[in-house]
């Protein structure tokens, strides 16, 4: 829509704002919760004229977003907080070099890790790398905050971090929509050596001149019109970012809101010294509630200290440091520091009915992850009754970390993306009683799986890896990568195949499996751990299958049943092994009683895998199919 009101996602509002900004470049590596941004910019791309990308990893994501600013067109690279990491050494040279046009780095964080191995607050990062940081207080304000932080960025030429967080992101509401600009996507890159190639003699001069820029970034920040300085009062509550809507709603319930100042604060990052002493007079007393860490209230103290003010401020002692603000935490806060009673909310758990059970994430049916760990649980039980221990399985970023549940248990650790490879080659030279798994999908292959397992041929680490290949970046909504065939916008691509990589890198046993021929491979997986443990060589593994989401879509596109499965009364003896050992979703006992297979017709995807590993053949189609043209039509 070119104009009107649309009701839209955060991440939607937010690669609005970039294109009514002339955004001309985007790039990402998916990560909940920041992946819909380039998908929604991916859609549009080729009618708008922007060049987007899904880049194989978060540090090249900003490198070629990084370059196109400073070529002179406008970019975007967006990540998730974790992502930043993988992109810090390009991030920290950037304030160094500055920037000719635009250049908004989207960090989308996630307190109370709802998908993620941890909290980081990435505000630190700009304190670290002296790049400005703002973040919108209200999702209304997004796709605005949004259209800002181009200008800004292109009028300071310096980067500018867009931070936002899951509840930002994912929280839908109407957004009126302004006029589209034409992005200007061919710049012109003048050479200077001086600036751009940062040696110690040139880095030591522009690190003056950046500090410079910090300087001045602080005095126009004071001015940012996201900022505002409401009510008056004698004790000042600073809220930054979605905290100012909590405190908002707080004092609107606590009934105190006539009697308090609230400096709503969108520039966390450098605090704004202009403003602080605008927002601080009159004031005997000071309350910071923010997400995460105290980073407004550790430059508040520290600038303070500085102009000789001495007044209480209170902060993290009241709000807490860990998970996401609640309307409940700024109640409580706002209470204690204001000295008002309140009646607590009820949590949600307590108000929810008795019907609503616990469901904790497990693998679809009809996942090609499944039969792989199945034949894993069993080998490495078998191991162990040889060995007395177990192979040690090092897992990794994606859906298959979900093996670390029971009844497969083949994860025991995942720590970072491609950790699960450098991992194992750690292991193995100090673990000697047995072999080392490693497991890692595809996606996470190409993002940061090669320079480990190039590691382990260069110094020989004898261990396994299994490559999971599904053909897309699943777990965040099958967006395409190097092996996927097709680009961020649907153009068709060069496939660059796992096996390929593996063998150019010097691995000298590789293998390909389908995980639905479960027999097979077993065996194979069984010949490629003793060829690692004879050889003292690396092995690698691609396990191949279709994601089941996206082979069910392809079958009901093509206008092609899918076939399900039912399970035979009189041949099942009720081992449970099709929901127990093997766990499929679709498939329960009868009844507590009747421990009979059943198979839920909705949940069966018709994968085939149940009929292969009944003992007794009690598990048929419904119909009669030929079930190699099937799978061959599943992928």
């Amino acid at each position: 829509m070119s104009s009107g009101i649309a009701v839209l996602l955060g991440n939607e509002a937010i690669a609005r704002g970039a294109i009514e900004a002339g955004v001309a470049v985007a790039t990402a590596y998916p990560g909940t919760p920041s992946t819909e941004i380039v998908e929604s910019l991916a859609e549009v791309a080729n009618e708008l004229g922007i060049y987007v990308e899904w880049s194989v990893n978060e540090k090249v994501a900003f490198e070629v977003a990084y370059a196109a600013a400073i070529a002179g067109a406008r970019s975007l690279v967006a990540m998730k907080h974790v992502g930043l990491n993988v992109a810090a050494d390009p991030l920290m040279s950037s304030a160094y070099t500055g920037v000719e046009e635009s250049f908004v780095i989207v960090s989308a964080d996630d307190p109370s890790m709802w998908s993620s191995q941890n909290e980081q607050d990435n505000r630190i990062y700009g304190l670290h790398a002296y790049i400005p940081v703002i973040e919108p207080t209200t999702v209304f304000e997004v796709k605005e905050i949004t259209r800002w932080a181009f200008e800004f960025s292109s009028k300071m030429k310096h980067p500018i971090i867009l931070r936002t967080t899951t509840r930002i992101s994912h929280t839908r509401v109407p957004i009126e929509l302004g006029p589209i600009a034409k992005p200007v996507r061919r710049g012109k890159f003048e050479k200077n050596p001086d600036r751009y190639v940062l040696v110690p003699a040139n880095a030591r001069r522009l690190r003056l001149e950046m500090l410079e820029r910090w300087r001045r970034i602080e005095e126009e920040l004071a001015e940012c019109p996201f900022n505002a300085i409401e009510g008056e009062g004698k004790e000042l509550v600073i809220a930054s970012g979605i905290s100012y809507s909590y405190v908002d709603e707080a004092l609107r319930i606590l009934g105190v809101k006539d009697r308090v100042k609230v400096l709503k604060l969108a520039s966390p990052v450098p605090l704004p010294r202009r403003l602080i002493e605008k927002a601080i007079n009159g004031v005997e007393r000071i309350l910071v509630v923010e997400e995460l860490e105290p980073v407004v209230e550790m430059q508040l103290r520290s600038m303070l200290s500085e102009m000789g003010i001495w007044i209480e401020v209170r902060g993290k002692d009241l709000v807490g440091i860990p998970y996401e603000m609640t309307l409940d935490r700024a109640l409580k806060a706002l209470s204690k520091f204001l000295g008002v009673d309140y009646v607590p909310l009820q949590p949600a758990a307590e108000r929810e009915p008795d019907f609503v059970f616990p469901r904790p994430p497990q693998l679809c049916p009809g996942c090609p992850y499944r039969p792989l760990f199945y034949v894993l649980r069993k080998i490495a039980n078998e191991y162990k009754a040889k060995r007395g221990v177990e192979p040690i399985f090092t897992g990794d970023i994606g859906c298959y970390t979900l093996g670390l549940n029971p009844p497969f248990r083949v994860q025991d650790t995942c720590v970072c993306m491609g950790a699960s490879i450098g991992f194992a080659n750690g292991f193995t030279h100090v673990v000697s009683d047995r072999i080392v798994i490693a497991i890692i999908g595809d996606s996470t292959f190409y993002h940061t799986g090669i320079p480990p397992l190039l590691n382990a041929v260069y110094n020989n680490a004898p261990f396994l890896t299994i490559v999971l290949d599904n053909h897309v970046t699943a777990m965040t909504g099958h967006q395409p990568h190097p092996g996927s065939g097709y680009r961020a916008t649907g153009e068709p691509a060069k496939s660059i195949r796992v096996e390929d990589i593996a063998k150019a890198l010097g691995v000298e046993r590789i293998e390909v499996v389908d995980p639905f021929r479960v027999k097979d491979t077993e065996k194979i997986v069984k010949d490629l751990i003793e060829y690692v443990e004879r050889e003292k060589k690396p092995a690698l593994l691609v396990s191949r299958r279709s994601c089941a989401l996206i082979a069910v879509r392809r079958a009901l596109r093509s206008g092609r049943k899918v076939v399900r499965f039912v399970v035979d009364e009189s041949l099942c003896r009720g081992c449970g092994i099709c929901y127990t050992q093997f766990a499929c979703p679709a498939i329960r006992p009868r009844s507590t009683e009747d421990r009979r297979a059943i198979i839920d017709p909705e949940l069966c995807t018709g994968c085939t895998v149940c009929a292969s590993i009944c003992p007794f053949g009690a598990i048929k189609p419904s119909e009669p199919i030929d079930i190699d043209e099937w799978l061959s039509f599943w992928g």
